[in-house]
């Protein structure tokens, strides 16, 4: 235990592309995973190529951050071929570790990468200390538990495990109705298998239980007028209760999200990156600022937020979400290309949404905190003065008052009724 004490919470981030990936570096993450183009669970994600890989792992270890690859798919007897090859490729690159579910795939690593530490996917079903001893006999430096423990549950975990094994736990993020992950739904309802990667995320449908004998008649379940949706779930966030995280013995604090916008991971990333330096640096800053980190992460588009199973198992209304809507507080309108410049007061701006001179917005800069500023001045590419930024990633420049950097977000408030439903 006191090697595991001892250890500073790690961050840990979802990058889908390049893009995410250095957004979640510089906005503080201690390490990132991500997926190359074959073995891993997010097909819809972009996903890394050779090359983006290789310069996306420089860059992360540039900054002091570790990369781990994803490589948890339920393999079938086709998927073997050329995997170790792979393995050994990401591991020339620099790949600090493998995300692995697979034992067949662990067993493929263990002998092509012997060196490289290898972290058992939450896929496995973690669910206890007896199966997170096993995979540490095999050579596991890692576990990730199974969204359905609690905080006690993983205590005991953090107790009858190897002192220098680590446990990480998502913190943040979409859940999944099936234990961890294991689904079948989508594969029977559109062929696509969740577990190789293609989940068309069929939970998010909208469904009505109907009696067989009493066609039209809809049972009581949780129900609007738009249907009801029991296999939707809440999105789940700790970002609260860092201190009590720290105490059941999590090591690595891990956000969901590499389908999810730059924008949602900048924004997230930081709000949990302020969290946990408050936390060490000044534990009574921490807890007067919960309502601010709240507020932070709320400013990405998601559900409604959910403790989940960490403090027993939840009733339908803690868990299940009502609707298949999300909240939408803010809109990301920009990110800044290059610096400000002090001559000229310009910064070079990407348009991500729609916005226009005379609109208040947020910058959100990589380290410290948002702050206002008002749109005075734009131009195009052309170099003409317009009112408006209508079309989407037109490169401009904007008139700032103060100071930004490149990678600086933008972000505006979005209109009342436009919030909901997103």
């Amino acid at each position: 235990m006191e090697t595991e004490k001892k250890k500073r919470l790690e961050l840990l981030a979802p990058a889908g592309d390049l893009e995410k990936l250095k957004i979640a570096v510089l906005y503080g993450a201690d390490a990132v995973y991500i997926g190359g183009e074959a073995y891993g669970l997010r097909a819809k994600a972009k996903n890394f190529t050779a090359e983006d890989m290789a310069e996306g792992i420089a860059f992360a270890h540039a900054h002091g951050v570790k990369v781990y690859i994803t490589a948890n798919i339920f393999a079938h007897n086709a998927d073997f071929e050329g995997m170790a090859e792979y393995f050994r490729t990401v591991e020339r690159m620099g790949a600090d570790a493998l995300i692995i579910s697979d034992l067949g795939v662990f067993s493929v690593a263990r002998e092509a990468v012997p060196n490289m530490e290898l972290h058992v996917s939450t896929q496995a079903n973690n669910t206890n200390y007896q199966s997170a001893r096993a995979w540490y006999g095999l050579g596991a430096k890692r576990v990730v538990v199974a969204r359905e423990l609690s905080l006690s549950e993983i205590r005991t975990m953090r107790d009858k495990i190897p002192s220098d094994m680590e446990i990480e736990a998502f913190v943040h993020g979409a859940m999944c109705i099936s234990y961890s992950g294991r689904c079948l739904l989508s594969n029977y309802l559109s062929g696509r298998d969740a577990n190789r990667g293609a989940c068309a995320h069929p939970c998010r449908w909208k469904y009505h239980l109907v009696e067989e004998t009493r066609p039209g008649e809809y049972m009581a379940i949780e129900e609007d007028e738009r249907g009801t949706y029991i296999y939707n779930s809440k999105d789940l966030c700790m970002i609260e209760h860092i201190p009590e995280l720290a105490e059941a013995g999590v090591y690595s604090l891990k956000i969901e999200g590499r389908i999810k916008t730059p924008f949602y991971v900048g924004t997230v990333v930081k709000a949990y990156r302020q969290a946990i330096d408050d936390f060490y640096n000044d534990p009574e800053r921490y807890q007067e600022r919960v309502p601010y980190y709240l507020e932070e992460v709320s400013k990405a588009s998601h559900r409604a937020y959910t403790t989940a199973f960490y403090y027993g198992k939840p009733d339908g209304n803690q868990q299940v979400y009502t609707n298949n809507s999300y909240i939408r507080e803010y809109d990301f309108i920009g990110m800044v290309q290059k610096d400000w410049d002090e001559k000229t007061g310009l910064a070079v701006v990407e348009q991500r949404n729609k916005f226009s001179v005379g609109d208040e917005i947020e910058v959100m800069p990589a380290e410290g905190d948002s702050f206002a500023v008002k749109v005075t001045e734009i131009w195009n590419e052309a170099g003409e003065k317009v009112d408006s930024a209508p079309h989407p990633q037109e490169i401009l420049r904007v008139r700032f008052e103060r100071p930004v950097k490149k990678f600086d977000m933008l972000r505006k408030e979005t209109p009342l009724e436009e919030s909901q439903g997103q």
